[in-house]
């Protein structure tokens, strides 16, 4: 599916929604690093380099959901597709 540039900035803001939704954090900060999900102490966060392109940012975040577990959740067919090709191409 294609994705225009002006749509990733939308799909990052519904992606960083759902995170919250997963009680997850979301936090875009500088630094030599790709980014991704970890837990600190008991908290979920999703580190994303804030000087990477939207793509890629888009990519973190949807590879960061899915390892959170968005089975059971509902999703539009949409948003769980962006995030099933996102996180593809990041695993690649």
């Amino acid at each position: 599916m294609k994705i225009k540039e002006k749509e990733f900035e939308e799909f990052i803001q519904e992606l960083k929604a759902l995170a919250v939704q997963l009680g997850a954090e979301v936090r875009f900060e500088k630094g030599d690093f790709k980014g991704g999900y970890c837990l600190l102490k008991e908290s979920k966060i999703i580190v994303i380099n804030k000087m990477a392109n939207l793509q890629r940012k888009a990519m973190i975040l949807s590879m960061a959901l899915k390892e959170l577990g968005i089975d059971e959740i509902f999703l539009t067919p949409r948003l769980r597709e962006l995030i099933n090709e996102m996180s593809s191409e990041f695993s690649k």
